[in-house]
């Protein structure tokens, strides 16, 4: 342990990406580990992780699970991770640049500096849309379904479903991360619910989110119909769970 900040990158098949991230996030000024968990990529992302380890002074490490196991499990096996190693501020971020690795540093302020227990970097603050190179359905769905959450569910996030953002440790440890559902990309809605449901101060930070250049995308229907339709489940649920509340 290096830094007082953990940044998780889940991978699968990200050859093509994974050392120029890593070189971003250890070239920003601040410093930072990074956990990459890969879930059996047969490209080789995992041996290309291995070599860069050698270098990176005890900065950067590797958890290998076997297959495809999902986001959401890739990411809670992460947070157990972090939390055994005593990170006091752990991030998601994907690793294919659509998340700008010098926005990580935004992500932290607003933890450490401006009182955020979970910051986002989010596509949509206050209806306005930082999206560069999607094609404007994609844009359209994600858009729609963010506010299709909001109505649902009551949260006042602008982005629902983002993927890029700073946890404080304490968060980690409260929300009862064994009951969390979703394995795929509703897990991101679902940890956002959780934590506003405990009642920690959640900040969006505007950023620019960028279509990934190297490598292929993993969305899919399949994907986009878990977050719809699961988020109905997700909301009946609560009406019948105790949630942890953060002490005032």
């Amino acid at each position: 342990m290096t830094s007082d900040s953990l940044v998780i990158i889940p991978t699968y098949n990200e050859k093509e990406n994974i050392e120029l991230i890593i070189n971003a996030v250890f070239d920003l000024p601040k410093a930072f580990d990074i956990l990459i968990v890969d879930d059996g990529s047969p490209d080789g992302t995992a041996e290309i992780v291995k070599r860069l380890m050698s270098k990176s002074e005890g900065s950067l490490h590797i958890l290998e699970r076997k297959g495809k196991q999902g986001l959401g499990t890739a990411y809670i096996t992460g947070f157990k991770w972090a939390m055994a190693q005593v990170y006091d501020f752990i991030f998601e971020m994907d690793a294919d640049f659509s998340h700008p690795p010098k926005d990580l540093m935004r992500l932290y302020e607003a933890c450490s500096e401006h009182g955020a227990d979970l910051s986002i970097g989010s596509r949509y603050v206050n209806n306005v849309v930082n999206v560069v190179n999607w094609p404007i359905g994609r844009v359209l769905m994600s858009y729609f379904a963010s506010i299709y959450v909001r109505l649902v569910t009551g949260m006042k996030i602008y982005d629902t479903t983002a993927g890029f953002k700073c946890y404080r440790r304490k968060v980690l440890e409260t929300i009862e991360l064994d009951k969390i559902r979703f394995k795929g990309y509703a897990f991101q809605i679902e940890m956002k619910f959780t934590v506003w449901q405990c009642g920690f101060k959640i900040q969006e930070v505007p950023i620019i989110f960028m279509n990934r250049e190297l490598g292929v995308s993993k969305m899919n229907g399949g994907i986009f119909n878990e977050a719809v339709f699961g988020v109905i489940k997700m909301k009946w649920r609560s009406f019948f769970r105790t949630y942890p509340k953060v002490a005032s």
